[in-house]
């Protein structure tokens, strides 16, 4: 029987896109369903980094780190617009004291029982040594000493922080990250449905028969193999989608951010550690804001959306006004967001020592089903290239391909940003230096193509606010998929942190029209 797909993805967050993209590349005929808008949960809720994961490190997942921090420079050369490097600072102070209950602080007060509840220098200076040099680096710069008083990174914490550890991450737009990676995927075959629910799954004569609905109207497909990329909801596709048992599951854990006007002068950000032995981080958002988070709160019910509760948002400000001398107060947070993690359930006993690595389960009992449990942003790539190192054998396809190739708009080095935004201001002399940066760090080389032949402003058609205009929009709801005004200022930018309810209620009604 000849099937409609040789891959069908469940799931439009960054690991069924990035499946459906490589799959998509190695010659396979791909289709993927996303219930809602892509990237519209987990997804675009993330802290926003490209990163090893420092604080892994004290619960031995060496593993784990080294494979995110090989992945680091990978992505950013591949992603340069939506990616940047960026620095940050880790204060310290000798009388800081921590929780006790990881496995590096176990062994430490075993061995040295008077260091109980402190983190040494020398242990975070180790723990910063592997970090450099566990992954290898060509690009971002390694770690060294900062003196805080003679420092402009000094200047918003409390004078008591005269000493800090200057480290190299990436940032990453995450939303955007996701709908390139489908677009990338539509325009090597695969066919995108978003806002289609998957009603159901099953095994029919050596194919998976799958029944999606969309809009009301229901359609059946058939695919020799099927992927469940559904995050949060994986274990409820299993079970009440394809109607299978099983005993792998996921601990969702919501981890929520708020966005405070801002909070510093310079570009670098801040790695805070606390006493109860997590770790947020203070870092510089959208030019005019400041981003704080994240928490780590057990989150029972799916069906219940994830906010950042007064709780969590009282906690994140009194975590950062431990270092802040200016404290940070919930007068001072103009936005909050909230997204529910799948971390694999591996039965740690609290959400912050649960694995970040993920875990993918083939079940060949017929027509082969690919579950994808837990995960993290930064090892999205690799995770897609490894459900294809098991799928291919059973559906055929290519070689691996990702590794050097580049996004849509990406086709330039990480270094040639700023020419790219000063050429963009050359050809287009009505754009200010910043709105010239918005386009080039959405869009990268595309920029030029959303402004066409415009010799002004008004050429774009009509102005919604905040830069954003006719043909920007038109744009993204031509190659991004996006549908709703909220699709388009909190996903494909987030400019609605700059736009009034007015201009959002504007810009839907010309969407929708």
């Amino acid at each position: 029987m000849n099937a409609d797909f040789d891959i069908f993805v469940i799931g439009g967050g960054i690991n069924g896109c990035g499946i459906a993209r490589d799959a998509a590349g190695r010659g396979l005929k791909v289709g993927l369903a996303e219930m809602n808008d892509l990237a519209g949960a987990t997804s675009s809720a993330s802290t926003k980094l490209f990163h090893g994961g420092l604080r892994y490190l004290e619960f031995f997942e060496f593993g784990l780190v080294k494979k995110a921090l090989v992945e680091r420079e990978v992505l950013l050369k591949n992603m340069p617009h939506i990616s940047w490097p960026m620095r940050f600072v880790l204060p310290y102070h000798a009388d800081m004291r921590f929780e006790n209950d990881t496995p590096t602080s176990k062994l430490l007060s075993t061995v040295m029982p008077w260091m109980k509840g402190r983190r040494p220098a020398w242990l975070i200076r180790l723990g910063l040594f592997m970090y450099d040099n566990l992954g290898g680096r060509k690009i971002l710069p390694g770690t060294h000493v900062v003196d805080l008083t003679k420092r402009e990174t000094g200047a918003p914490l409390k004078s008591k922080f005269n000493k800090a550890y200057e480290y190299s991450d990436c940032w990453i737009e995450d939303s955007r990250l996701v709908v390139l990676n489908a677009r990338d995927a539509e325009e090597r075959g695969a066919q995108i449905m978003t806002r289609t629910k998957v009603v159901s799954a099953a095994r029919v004569d050596g194919t998976w028969e799958i029944v999606t609905e969309h809009n009301g109207v229901q359609q059946t497909h058939t695919a020799r193999a099927l992927v469940n990329a559904g995050g949060p909801w994986v274990e409820n596709i299993v079970r009440d989608v394809a109607r299978l048992n099983t005993s792998e599951g996921v601990r969702l854990v919501r981890g929520s951010h708020i966005v405070t006007k801002k909070l510093f002068d310079h570009d670098k950000s801040y790695f805070f550690q606390g006493e109860d032995g997590r770790i947020i981080f203070a870092i510089p958002y959208e030019t005019d804001f400041t981003l704080i988070g994240t928490t780590d709160a057990e989150h029972e019910n799916l069906s219940e959306k994830p906010y950042a509760t007064d709780e969590e948002q009282d906690y994140l400000c009194a975590f950062a006004s431990q270092y802040f001398e200016k404290p940070v107060t919930r007068d001072d947070v103009v936005w909050t967001y909230s997204g529910v993690r799948p971390l694999y359930d591996d039965g740690a006993k609290s959400a912050t020592a649960a694995t970040r690595d993920y875990v993918l389960s083939l079940d060949d009992n017929g027509a082969p089903l690919l579950n994808i449990f837990g995960g993290k942003i930064t090892t999205y790539r690799k995770l897609a290239e490894n459900a294809l190192k098991k799928l291919t054998p059973l559906v055929g396809g290519g070689d691996p391909w990702t590794a050097d190739a580049p996004l849509p708009g990406g086709d330039f080095k990480v270094s040639a940003r700023d020419q790219l935004v000063a050429d963009l201001q050359t050809d287009y002399s009505f754009l200010d230096a910043r709105w010239a940066l918005r386009l080039i760090k959405g869009y990268g080389t595309d920029a030029k193509n959303i402004l066409g032949d415009a010799k002004a402003a008004t050429d774009l058609g009509q102005n919604f606010g905040a830069t954003l205009t006719e043909a920007e929009v038109k744009w993204l709801m031509a190659k991004e998929y996006a549908v709703s005004a909220e699709d388009v200022v909190w996903r494909r930018s987030k400019l609605g942190l700059r736009l009034t309810k007015d201009q959002i209620a504007a810009l839907d009604a010309f969407m929708t029209a």
